[in-house]
């Protein structure tokens, strides 16, 4: 009986084999490991050549065209999540490859973007920095009751930003291209127009799905709009936002600050200025990462592999 060979990527906490029963493949595949990202694709390539599955978490390594046609042993991409655009799937179809997904849940974003309006409220890494230096009080916080929250994209993980919002005494307002007033009003929020939105926010959040539409949706127009006390958070996807206008209003002060979980290039280049700039509160793509998580995304990706090995 032939054993497949079995690719697991970007595993960078070292957790896919820990969160998931692997055994059940282990007499008919080989299981390997990479924890490295590698962003040439060339160099994604050679790594992937011998390898029949491969296990993608969300987005970290694209599979476009030009890369699935170079790899002849591939049969199987299992990815994390219940979507994933950087897989060119009519590439792997004309293939006869089989793209298969998991399960998914929102908790875990919806969480760490109130963690991070939260730590830029009351700038929370800066005071803690400074008690570790051996200093004290450096900044003054800013109270979330009766300002104004933003909320670009009021669907699943939008609108519960925004009830939480209105836990904390906020006003809610929001916009996107299909959002109406009762949708908008479902959720205790009130529909206003996209300069408005950027106009009137003092924290604005992003909770948009990268597509053609909103690829840069976010630009120096809209971000011009801002306020200058007002926060620009963002856990959807670091390409709605056009990233040099988005620096360009930080580095000038002309708003506060903004709290970034995703960004163009990921992992960050790590000469980038965002790592740099003292008004950027910057994680590493973590909005999805959480042991719960990770736990559905491998257990289900198992069972896929599991399902897929039992019929060839």
């Amino acid at each position: 009986m032939k054993k497949y060979k079995i690719a697991v990527l970007d595993d960078y906490q070292n957790v896919a084999l820990a969160s998931a029963d692997w055994s059940v493949l282990r007499d008919r595949a080989e299981i390997t490991v990479f924890q490295n990202h590698l962003a040439d694709p060339d160099a994604v390539i050679e790594r992937l050549q011998p390898f029949d599955v491969v296990c993608v978490m969300r987005e970290r390594t694209p599979l476009p065209r030009n890369v699935i046609e170079r790899l002849p042993n591939l049969r199987l991409i299992a990815s994390t999540g219940s979507g994933n655009a950087s897989i060119d799937v009519a590439a792997a179809a004309d293939r006869g490859i089989a793209v298969v997904h998991t399960g998914y849940k929102s908790d875990p974003t919806i969480e760490l973007t109130w963690a991070l309006i939260l730590a830029s409220a009351r700038h929370i890494v800066t005071e803690s920095n400074s008690v570790r230096s051996g200093g004290w009080q450096q900044t003054v916080g800013t109270d979330l009751g009766g300002k104004t929250l933003g909320v670009l994209g009021l669907g699943r993980i939008g609108s519960q930003v925004a009830r939480i919002g209105s836990a904390f005494g906020m006003n809610l307002i929001a916009w996107s291209q299909n959002l109406t007033p009762a949708a908008a009003q479902a959720a205790g929020a009130l529909l206003v127009s996209k300069a408005q939105l950027f106009e009137r926010a003092d924290i604005l959040t992003v909770h948009l799905v990268l597509s053609n539409r909103t690829r840069g949706l976010v630009g120096a127009l809209e971000l011009d709009k801002m306020k200058p006390t007002a926060c620009l958070i963002n856990t959807s996807r670091g390409a709605i936002i056009d990233e040099p206008a988005l620096m360009n209003v930080l580095k000038n002060k002309r708003i506060a600050g903004a709290a970034i979980d995703v960004f163009d290039i990921e992992p960050l280049p790590p000469d980038h200025p965002f790592r740099t700039v003292d008004n950027v509160l910057a994680t590493p793509h973590i909005g999805y990462v959480s042991r719960s998580l990770y736990k559905t995304f491998y257990e289900d990706t198992v069972a896929n592999i599991h399902k897929w090995l039992d019929t060839h």
